[in-house]
């Protein structure tokens, strides 16, 4: 894997992120979700590094990057604590302004790192993900039946109890699809203990604070100052949870925005690498 990219431990004031990064060309930020690693990219960043300067960084609570300290409010294991320490490892990097993508739980990282830092963020792409207070907002028998994960993860002590006592038979993944060096990665992630709550911490901190988040920014009329692409994979359930998907970012963009699907089941960057770089390399490239 990332066989022309440098893999480093970097320090940022919260702690340690691991981060590989390579390529050359403007600046973009890669961030997986759950329950992955950074190797996630591994099919789409060297596709991606022939125009820009990759980084794939494990998020905070995730990998072998740093485990937010425990908060009664799970503050430090908020979007808004991670987009944080997302921008201190790329100004470490020599980047001020850069392009950032999302999936998943990464998504929603990117999204408050685009929020918070106007500033900083050039262009967006979120994947596989609507605004968690969109999706709560939302929520009914069928978010229930499909995303109950949400609520049995925001539950103290016993997820970890059931994803531990067999983390394989919990998450799934193989070699086969997933690349073996990638498909190793994951499962030194999800049978560690420590990341195994840190990824939940990040779910409990959905519920309450960052949905927070979200709310306080739609009551105060705060958009992306960015343009966003946003992509979903049709073999997944986001369309037919929420049909107009693009429809739902429309009031958080204040500029550009599109969007459409990609043929793949959830892990798009493992499953249709080819698809998913081209449509971000067109996006990045405006």
């Amino acid at each position: 894997m990332f066989q022309t990219f440098t893999l480093e431990t970097i320090a940022v004031p919260e702690g340690n992120l691991r981060v590989r990064h390579g390529g050359s060309g403007p600046p973009l930020l890669l961030v997986h979700g759950h329950p992955r690693t950074h190797t996630t990219w591994w099919r789409v960043a060297p596709l991606l590094a022939e125009h820009f300067t990759v980084i794939c960084p494990d998020l905070p609570g995730f990998g072998r990057s740093y485990q937010p300290a425990e908060a009664p409010d799970h503050a430090n294991s908020s979007k808004r604590a991670k987009a944080k320490a997302l921008v201190a490892l790329m100004r470490r990097l020599g980047h001020r302004r850069f392009a950032v993508a999302g999936h998943d739980r990464g998504a929603y990282a990117a999204f408050r790192l685009a929020m918070d830092h106007p500033d900083r963020v050039t262009r967006l792409a979120i994947l596989d993900a609507v605004p968690i207070g969109e999706a709560l907002a939302r929520c009914d028998a069928r978010f229930a039946a499909s995303w109950w994960h949400w609520f049995f993860f925001a539950v103290a002590d016993k997820p970890e109890r059931a994803i531990l006592a067999d983390p394989v038979a919990w998450y799934g993944g193989s070699a086969e699809a997933m690349g073996s060096d990638n498909h190793a990665d994951f499962l030194a992630a999800i049978r560690d203990p420590a990341v195994v709550q840190g990824m939940l911490e990040d779910y409990r901190a959905g519920l309450g604070i960052d949905r927070a988040h979200d709310d306080a920014d739609r009551a105060a009329g705060r958009r992306l100052a960015c343009p966003l692409l946003v992509l979903w994979s049709l073999k997944d359930d986001l369309e037919a949870l929420y049909g107009d998907v693009v429809g739902i970012w429309r009031p958080w963009v204040g500029g550009d925005l599109s969007g459409h699907g990609i043929d793949s089941g959830h892990h798009m960057a493992e499953e249709a690498p080819e698809q998913l770089a081209a449509a971000l390399k067109a996006h990045f490239l405006g």
